[in-house]
């Protein structure tokens, strides 16, 4: 079986789709899928479908959604549903056996360009965060809607997206790629307008690309929205940056790559 969650909810047993039309079994293979190889209890996965006022037939309902899956993974050929969305003492557990599970994938190859980054294998660190920024294809379960533990899951991995966002940014720079970064860093700054990383990220990829003016702007515009929204100045990692800029600090230069 297949498990995708990394943008629409997807599901394929031996190749035919058994993902649910239906709203609520899809949050229970959604929540199931995302935490495919281990037991989910019950009571999470009602305060999923009915948060912290579950009506008195929850359990009868929620066994009748298991059914509805278990249906559509029979449909789609499975020898036995039940050793696929598998009882277990307190809850369920759905057994993707030799499947893929898209964020699983995503993890693993953040994971190890993360420590390909920390060792300082730059290139290798770049090609494994890119590649498991590629394996999503939209916001996590951009179709489902989304309850308790769901969306406790969404905020988890949507900031793992932003750092390892930020770590490939950060393995690009410092392999000097700064001028191709510049229209994608851009995008993150207006999208993230208070993240004070791709800010520094953007200053820094615009001041290395000769567009000092530039890079100072990216400064003021931060600080004037933070201070308006927040409240606060920006951090001192941040000021320290501006004035490196302000006074062309030579150790802003990018330090060239031995290959190989």
């Amino acid at each position: 079986m297949d498990i995708k969650v990394l943008g629409p909810l997807e599901a394929h047993d031996n190749g035919v789709s058994i993902t649910p039309t239906a709203s609520k079994p899809r949050q229970v293979l959604a929540l199931l899928g995302l935490h495919a190889g281990h037991v989910v209890t019950v009571p999470a996965l009602i305060e999923e479908l009915w948060g912290m006022a579950p009506p008195r037939s929850a359990l009868t309902t929620l066994q009748t959604y298991v059914l509805q899956v278990r249906r559509r993974i029979e449909a789609a050929g499975a020898d036995a549903a039940k050793d696929v969305l598998v009882t277990r003492y307190g809850g369920y557990l759905l057994e993707i056996g030799t499947g893929r599970v898209d964020v699983v994938e995503y993890e693993r190859l953040a994971a190890q360009g993360q420590r390909a980054l920390e060792a300082g294998e730059l290139e290798r660190a770049s090609r494994l965060l890119r590649s498991a920024l590629q394996v999503w294809r939209g916001p996590v379960l951009a179709d489902v809607r989304i309850g308790l533990r769901l969306g406790m899951e969404v905020t988890r991995l949507e900031e793992s997206r932003l750092g390892v966002l930020e770590a490939q940014m950060d393995a690009d720079l410092r392999l000097g790629r700064h001028q191709k970064l510049l229209g994608e860093l851009a995008l993150l700054t207006a999208q993230h307008p208070l993240h004070e990383n791709f800010c520094a990220q953007h200053m820094l990829a615009l001041y290395r690309s000769g567009r000092q003016s530039r890079a100072l702007e990216a400064y003021r515009t931060l600080h004037d929205r933070i201070v308006e929204e927040l409240g606060l100045a920006p951090s001192e990692r941040l000021r320290r940056l501006h004035q490196a800029i302000l006074t062309a600090d030579p150790s802003l230069t990018p330090v060239p790559q031995l290959a190989g």
